[in-house]
């Protein structure tokens, strides 16, 4: 290695950055039209919100916010654990590249190129981290705009007030879920970030299976199917089309 970045690694990261945002908008739906897990749950959110405008009693509600926080609050601190790891990386680089070196299909890897790899992945985990903050301040906030839904009196249904109110919340709590799907993106692809260790080549591979489980996940898993599924009845398991959400 004659300087810190080389044609392939630069290629393989430009490659990783763009599979990155290409799945991101793909999730969000923005380049592609099937629906995809992310925008089906965000359906329910809404569904949940417009359901939770009619309990008179709200405790489920509040529980299930609870829940979102603390595992919000928990990828919170597990990347900043692992920003504070990756500090201790750069402090043991000598040690880690002798251990590189032994590695199958690594290459001799420069001090100066591998402080850029842990530089690289302490800004994707600390993107991570900021993101749950955010995500877990707005499910805060989100609780905040359930307690402020009025109540609906007995036999009554909702008015103008009630539905304002209820738009407030699931914007809310799509925003919220949105920052925390991103944050968990984060995650995953720091996951496939570390095949550049090894080698460009590598780097190139693992990227590719890191999005050929996403999109699996995001658009062909059950667990979409589950979301989308119209009729549990007996020898019903149609699901509803994607051009009717």
């Amino acid at each position: 290695m004659t300087g810190p970045l080389g044609a392939l690694d630069i290629a393989a990261l430009a490659f990783f950055l763009a599979g990155w945002v290409f799945h991101a908008l793909g999730a969000e739906g923005h380049i592609v039209t099937r629906m995809s897990l992310t925008r089906a749950m965000n359906a329910q959110r809404a569904a949940w919100m417009a359901t939770m405008a009619r309990r008179e009693v709200r405790i489920v509600d509040t529980s299930i916010m609870n829940g979102l926080q603390q595992g919000t609050a928990f990828f919170a601190s597990s990347s900043l654990i692992a920003v504070g790891g990756c500090f201790a990386l750069l402090g043991a680089s000598d040690r880690v590249l002798a251990i590189l070196s032994d590695v199958p299909l690594a290459g001799a890897t420069a001090r100066p190129l591998f402080e850029i790899k842990v530089i690289g992945l302490i800004v994707i985990l600390a993107y991570s981290f900021f993101k749950f903050g955010w995500a877990y301040r707005l499910f805060n906030y989100c609780s905040i705009l359930i307690g402020a839904v009025p109540q609906l009196s007995p036999g009554s249904e909702p008015n103008a007030a009630i539905d304002v109110a209820v738009m407030r919340a699931t914007r809310m709590n799509q925003l919220a879920g949105k920052h925390f799907n991103a944050g968990l993106r984060g995650v995953f692809f720091s996951i496939g970030y570390l095949g550049w260790f090894v080698d460009a080549r590598v780097f190139f591979v693992t990227t590719v299976v890191l999005l050929a489980v996403l999109i699996r996940r995001q658009f062909f898993s059950e667990a979409r199917k589950a979301v989308l599924v119209q009729d549990f009845g007996p020898g019903n398991g149609s699901s509803i089309r994607p051009d009717s959400q």
